[in-house]
């Protein structure tokens, strides 16, 4: 059972009414659709790069933050994440008119059964429901849930920094530490490294800063399909790294290709795809950087041991060989 299915549950049942004015929704994905007869007006949020461009490409009114006030609903399509869930919930409370419906709807083993039993503890909620292995609950704006949406924001600003740096957020990729594969790509990193660069699937921008720090490139972009992350790196890299000229690509680097314009390409690649493992991610990534590269241009990459991206990278590139390992990551070093 999909989590648009669920949420659309009670309109459905006639348990809540279709809504009569503008409705904002949260993690709406690429196969989002709306009941027929539902709200006038709907908004999406999505700020992954291949979902929004989905979205997009269907004529949907899509972007990747949201905006606006005084919607008569909100939905919000919870994930796996705590936190980001709480903060979905905080802005769409923010976001609709007082007395506004917010509507929240997710998997039970993604929490949301857990957050809705401490939200009865906060906030009068106005029902429940249960489809299949989803839970769909609702509330209104009132003074209740204007102080969770207080609190929650005071919570999200008052975040410790990664490693005291770094700033991150639930949802991101590795939020609340430093993943092991980047630290150890970035131990390869040197003042020999120079020229124009590329961080691709930058996420919070910890691979640029390293750069910027240890290396003696002139200039670095970065690429990442999660926006909010790369709003972090934006600001991580204003903060920690002032004196490099950075740019920002918000980019889906399995469909858009970049400018063949970089000396040096690096990169931690994902491979799951959801939960999913998906190695297709990252061989395509692997293209990207091959087809991005000038001549004689170096990929510095890192990948899970087990994961099949040797034979590629080395049918791709000019040479290739492995700088850095552990028992969990291999660094490899090729050159176009």
């Amino acid at each position: 059972m999909s989590r648009e299915q669920t949420i659309f549950h009670p309109f459905e049942t006639g348990a809540l009414d279709m809504p009569a004015g503008g409705c904002i929704v949260y993690g709406a994905e690429r196969d989002f659709r709306a009941p027929d007869g539902f709200a006038p007006a709907v908004k999406l949020v999505q700020g992954f790069r291949p979902d929004y461009l989905a979205l997009e490409r269907r004529g949907l009114d899509v972007a990747p933050q949201p905006s606006g006030e005084g919607y008569a609903t909100a939905l919000v399509l919870a994930g796996r994440h705590r936190g980001q869930n709480e903060a979905w919930l905080a802005d769409a409370i923010r976001r609709v008119c007082p007395g506004g419906l917010v509507v929240v709807a997710g998997g039970k083993t993604e929490g949301v059964a857990s957050l809705r039993k401490r939200l009865e503890k906060l906030m009068p909620l106005g029902g429940h429901l249960s489809k299949n292995h989803g839970v769909v609950f609702w509330l209104a704006r009132g003074s209740e849930a204007e102080a969770f949406t207080d609190a929650t924001i005071a919570d999200q600003q008052a975040a410790p920094l990664v490693d005291g740096r770094f700033e991150a957020a639930s949802g991101m990729f590795s939020h609340d530490r430093i993943d092991a594969g980047s630290r150890l790509l970035a131990e390869a990193f040197s003042p020999k490294l120079t020229g124009v660069a590329a961080d691709f699937c930058a996420g919070w921008g910890y691979l640029s800063i390293m750069l910027a720090e240890r290396s003696s490139v002139s200039r670095i972009d970065l690429f990442e399909a999660d926006h909010t992350s790369l709003e972090a790196a934006r600001r991580n890299m204003a903060r920690l790294a002032p004196s490099l000229e950075a740019r920002f690509r918000w980019c889906d680097l399995t469909s858009e290709i970049p400018e063949r314009v970089y000396d040096l390409v690096v990169m931690n690649p994902p491979f799951h795809h959801g939960r999913a493992a998906d190695p297709g991610l990252g061989q395509a990534m692997i293209g990207t950087a091959a087809a991005a590269l000038k001549p004689r241009g170096r990929l510095l990459m890192v990948a899970n041991r087990g994961l099949p991206y040797e034979a590629l990278l080395k049918s791709s590139f000019a040479a290739c060989e492995t700088i850095a390992e552990d028992k969990a990551f291999r660094v490899y070093s090729a050159i176009r």
